[in-house]
């Protein structure tokens, strides 16, 4: 047999699930692999026979109950993803709380309601201390240094998540480039801030901590933030990227002073604004126009070839 890895899932499945319906027969209480290898091959064998997705999902909450499985499994097994393939193609069915919880009006058990029970914290439980308000309070988020207003003008929504450098975020996000310089989304570890098609919104931001090294992203700056004369060259380049409300420096009417011009590698007696054709690592008549189209003059005394 020739299997794809798909199908090759689809045996590991089955055989674990399998596994699962011999020892459930014996009248063992199954774990956490067992569990989900049962309800997700459930879930594929009611695709396979023609179900809608919603009906597989059910088919999956009805295979255990909890007095079936080892305490704590129902806690672990909060969720089942699998992929199955339906009469119309494949689909990612989800099984939210797919093992039935006791103490329902018809589950048969005889079991109280689970609000008349008395809890005892599953495995993972986080169980928080006497003083859980200073706790929280260490751990609260800090409040944002600068906000900023930004307007989405791209087509499509657009996510900045809790630790890119949002200088860098997307070109077609129009807001003040130079406020976001060195500052990140003050929202919590791990989440994000969501700009939907045209629309305007405010959002706080905190200044990155660490070592302040801003490496990736979109490549305007690839290093540290506060070196001397990192800003600036940031905001060049992002302006001559096409980056929406960053301004140069020398366009927003504040040239820099010699040692900033000399920090970012440009001669101190340069009064004229730098090409942006520079920024892109082309400078001087190649980059193209008219006067590139003919070429420059010759040296006095040199022939031209």
């Amino acid at each position: 047999m020739r299997l794809n890895p798909t199908e090759r899932d689809r045996l590991l499945i089955f055989g674990v699930a399998e596994l699962a319906r011999a020892r459930r027969a014996r009248g063992l209480r199954l774990n956490v692999p067992e569990a989900t290898a049962l309800i997700a091959d459930a879930v594929c064998e009611a695709a396979r026979d023609g179900a809608r997705l919603a009906e597989a999902i059910e088919a999956g909450r009805r295979v255990l109950g909890p007095d079936e499985v080892l305490p704590g499994v129902a806690d672990v097994v909060g969720e089942v993803q699998v992929e199955a393939v339906f009469e119309d193609g494949s689909r990612l069915a989800v099984v939210t709380d797919p093992i039935a919880r006791a103490g329902g009006p018809d589950d048969g058990t005889g079991r109280k309601p689970e609000q008349e029970q008395e809890q005892e914290p599953g495995p993972g439980a986080v169980l928080p201390t006497a003083d859980a308000a200073a706790v929280a309070a260490q751990y609260a988020l800090p409040e944002p240094e600068v906000t900023v207003r930004v307007r989405n003008t791209a087509t499509v929504p657009v996510s900045v998540t809790s630790h890119f450098h949002f200088f860098e975020a997307n070109p077609r996000l129009d807001f003040d480039r130079a406020a976001g310089y060195g500052m990140r989304p003050a929202v919590p570890a791990g989440s994000s801030v969501r700009f939907d098609p045209g629309e305007e919104a405010e959002v706080g931001l905190v200044p990155i901590g660490g070592a302040r090294i801003a490496i990736g992203f979109a490549g305007l700056v690839d290093g540290p933030l506060d070196a001397p004369g990192a800003r600036a060259e940031a905001l060049r380049r992002a302006a001559a990227c096409g980056y929406l409300g960053a301004v140069p420096p020398e366009a927003d009417g504040a040239p820099e002073t010699d040692g900033a011009r000399e920090a970012d590698g440009a001669p101190a007696s340069a009064d004229a604004a730098p090409d942006p054709a520079a920024a892109d690592g082309v400078s001087g008549p190649a980059a193209g126009g008219e006067e590139g189209a003919r070429g420059s003059s010759p040296a006095p005394g040199k022939e031209s070839r």
